[in-house]
């Protein structure tokens, strides 16, 4: 087995930095079509702004932007160095951390990574404006794909694997929240849409920003509903990018680092607890309590398991 602490923390983080990559694409994707139901592509964007919320950049972009245009705002998310969560700098810093354990990882991973990092250096911003965004974005998603496919391919079940499927599932759980996020307030309990018309166009554009487009209606086989889409996203253990999915697969992960170690792991009985919740919750609870509170209270347990695996682990 590997050695505990650093290896495993560049492994953790490593996953999490591409999937995280991926993740602001999915962000900047929503923002984007969803402003274009806007006035104007060139005009100030409340969606485009939302989405900067729930991704917790908007502070730093009105630090060095008075306008929230697709440009600006597409430069920002993908490109900006002094946006810890652009695709640039996560890019360049899930090849640092996979360059810290290159022995650790495979040829394929390594490859997969470091190629799709020298081709993103290359591209200048101005070739990826207007129309051409949606694909350079879907460019992003497949190669993260790629990534994850060299890794489930070729990576020995170890704890190593583990260390890195704990990472992903954790920032997707992340991200899946902040998509149901960028739109809460049309799901908010007081809201007179709640059982009513909904904006089809734009739960349409959710979906698709988690890939669950196909398999909801395979799923639901009716409109799009408010309470369903909730549902979908949150509790639906089928779905790999619920929150469901997404916790039971870190306490899985958790689990096989116990049986590796031969020793129990606070961070496991934390993930198993925030699974249970889950388990044992429903859409009236969520309701009950709003969307957007439950969001960001899951999303505050979320970045508490990480400092549980970091405390059980000695990442540093």
């Amino acid at each position: 087995m590997m050695t505990l602490g650093r290896i495993a923390a560049n492994l953790f983080w490593m996953s999490r930095y591409v999937e995280r990559a991926e993740n602001m694409a999915r962000l900047l994707e929503v923002g984007y079509r969803m402003s274009l139901t806007e006035r104007g592509e060139d005009e100030s964007s409340d969606h485009l702004l939302s989405m900067m919320r729930a991704a917790e950049v908007d502070d730093i972009f009105a630090t060095k932007h008075d306008v929230v245009d697709v440009s600006t705002v597409a430069h920002f998310m993908l490109f900006d160095i002094d946006n810890p969560s652009s695709v640039r700098s996560c890019l360049d810093a899930a090849r640092t951390n996979a360059k810290s354990v290159r022995t650790a990882i495979t040829t394929d991973m390594w490859e997969s990574l470091n190629s799709t990092w020298i081709e993103f250096s290359q591209i200048h911003p101005r070739q990826v404006l207007g129309n051409r965004l949606p694909s350079f974005l879907q460019w992003i998603k497949q190669n993260a794909n790629q990534f994850r496919g060299a890794l489930l391919g070729t990576l020995m079940r170890t704890d190593g694997f583990a260390f890195a499927q704990a990472g992903g599932f954790i920032e997707r759980a992340d991200n899946t929240a902040r998509i149901l996020d960028v739109k809460y307030y049309v799901l908010l309990p007081q809201s007179s849409e709640v059982g009513g018309d909904v904006d089809i166009q734009q739960w349409t554009m959710i979906l698709r920003a988690a890939s669950a487009h196909r398999a909801y209606r395979h799923l639901y086989r009716d409109r799009y509903r408010a309470w369903n889409i909730a549902d979908f996203l949150i509790f639906r253990k089928e779905m790999p990018r619920s929150l469901a999915f997404c916790v039971t697969s870190v306490a899985a992960m958790l689990g096989m680092l116990e049986q590796l170690y031969g020793e129990p792991s606070s961070c496991h009985d934390e993930a198993i607890k925030m699974a249970q919740r889950l388990t044992t919750s429903d859409m009236d609870k969520v309701f009950a309590e709003g969307l957007h509170e439950y969001l960001t209270a899951f999303i505050a347990s979320n970045n508490g398991l990480t400092d549980a695996i970091s405390d059980s682990y000695n990442f540093y």
